[in-house]
């Protein structure tokens, strides 16, 4: 069976399709593809998404087909649209401006063939805006989509610089939102101020996620924190490891630090390990 394609909306939404007239189509081409009412244009992500891939996404896959690649004709349309988009934005404010709820719009996307608008906001707690859209809707003639975002969200569409002087991940690269935990806080050392590890939707970073597998691969040959070992004839505790030194850090009851590397470390006598018994 064909493999599918998978496409970025300007919305953010992936999509999937299939190529049955071998289009020349690479990644980071636009084509226009049919959608659930129309039609719209979409960015290529990946060629050659396999049917055990897509499951394992477990997106909702219909039927619809690519329409053709974008033209020069379809390019210059959509820089208009972006005009038509901004225009939109104020009117959405202008009469928000009547309502009693607070909403504050992060973006607004007309769909190719102008069949649907878009509009992505943030809001405290849940809003019954459904004669607000009805508004909407009378003032544009076409069918309106409200989308409350998360904060994760709101820093992807509004874009930025992180603390690292790169681009947003979520903002450039990252196409989907991986669970980042405390416990990879943990695991890489970085737990102690929270302030300095949350990006600016306030959520821990996503790069937290990136490097995971690489801490806990190395941490294997490392003891547990929490360890009890007996040191020149002083109980002491494993609280902190350091995989790219090497270093293994023990403290004591009195508050003294001492450093040893997993030589020195491995002669030592385990009085107990966190999973049995505490120190």
């Amino acid at each position: 069976m064909q493999d599918y394609i998978e496409v970025e909306f300007r919305t953010g939404r992936l999509g999937y399709y299939q190529n049955p007239a071998g289009l020349p189509i690479q990644p980071e081409d636009l084509i226009i593809v049919e959608v659930e009412r129309g039609d719209d244009i979409a960015q290529v992500v990946h060629l050659g998404v396999s049917d055990e891939d897509l499951d394992a996404k477990n997106p909702a896959v219909l039927n619809y087909q690519i329409r053709r690649q974008a033209s020069d004709d379809d390019q210059e349309k959509l820089k208009n649209i972006g005009y038509e988009e901004e225009k939109a934005a104020k009117t959405f404010n202008m009469i928000l401006e009547r309502y009693p709820f607070e909403m504050k719009l992060i973006e607004t996307i007309y769909q190719f063939d102008g069949n649907k608008l878009t509009f992505f906001f943030t809001a405290e707690g849940r809003i019954d805006f459904r004669t607000f859209v009805r508004e909407l809707a009378t003032h544009f003639k076409t069918r309106i989509e409200l989308h409350q975002t998360t904060g994760r969200d709101e820093a992807r569409r509004l874009g930025g610089f992180g603390m690292c002087g790169i681009q947003y991940c979520c903002g450039s690269f990252l196409k989907r939102f991986n669970q980042v935990t405390i416990k990879m806080a943990k695991d890489q050392n970085l737990a102690g101020n929270l302030s300095k590890i949350s990006g600016p939707c306030g959520r821990l970073l996503c790069c937290l996620n990136f490097e995971e597998d690489f801490y806990v691969e190395e941490a294997k040959d490392f003891p547990i924190i929490g360890t009890c070992v007996n040191y020149k004839g002083s109980r002491m505790l494993v609280f902190r490891i350091d995989v790219f030194s090497k270093s293994i850090y023990l403290s004591s009851e009195d508050g003294s630090i001492q450093e040893l590397d997993q030589e020195q470390f491995n002669k030592l006598e385990i009085i107990s390990r966190p999973e049995l018994e505490t120190c």
